[in-house]
């Protein structure tokens, strides 16, 4: 067994080898978070720290996101999930399960749907009411980034899209 393969049973995060136990992780879609900063990829990950993540249709990949490695995280209590450490990574794999039958829909039925899943079925803090939105808007305020790279990866290409715009507009419509 390589290091790599070892879990992280501890619970500790490790970005080095990307595991993130109990944690809703996050990283950009090209082009759509550049337009849409707070819009990206979203995966939530078993108590060793192995992200699971609706990729697409019918598949639910397993430590490989789809757009690349967190860029974010946001830690979770899983004593908060019924059945502790074991609800949580039931749930989980159920939530997995549910979604390796099932189409993407880009707005609809996405990733941010099999996080949410995941919590309802494990009611976690007490609540069957998560949903995409829910979970955007708490990954916004609540999700850390991996690193400051991390962050750059996600904002610098909004900010140079805004500032080229910004640039070609004042550009165009100064009067000299």
């Amino acid at each position: 067994t390589s290091t790599r393969d070892i879990m992280a049973a501890d619970g500790k995060i490790d970005p080095e080898r990307h595991r993130y136990p109990y944690c809703i992780v996050w990283t950009p879609i090209p082009c759509i978070t550049w337009l849409f900063p707070i819009i990206g990829h979203m995966g939530i990950a078993m108590s060793s720290g192995v992200i699971r993540d609706f990729a697409g249709p019918y598949y639910v990949s397993e430590d490989n996101m789809a757009f690349g490695h967190p860029t974010k995280y946001w830690q979770l209590d899983p004593a908060l999930a019924v059945g502790g450490a074991a609800g949580w990574d039931t749930a989980v794999s159920e939530a997995s399960e549910i979604y390796s039958h099932r189409m993407h829909n880009l707005c609809c039925d996405n990733c941010h749907s099999h996080v949410a899943r995941a919590l309802n079925i494990m009611l976690y803090d007490q609540s069957k009411n998560w949903n995409m939105v829910t979970l955007c808007f708490l990954m916004l305020f609540k999700g850390r980034y991996v690193s400051w790279g991390a962050m750059l990866k996600t904002w610098l290409p909004p900010l140079l899209l805004v500032g080229t715009m910004v640039t070609i507009i004042l550009c165009t419509h100064l009067s000299y």
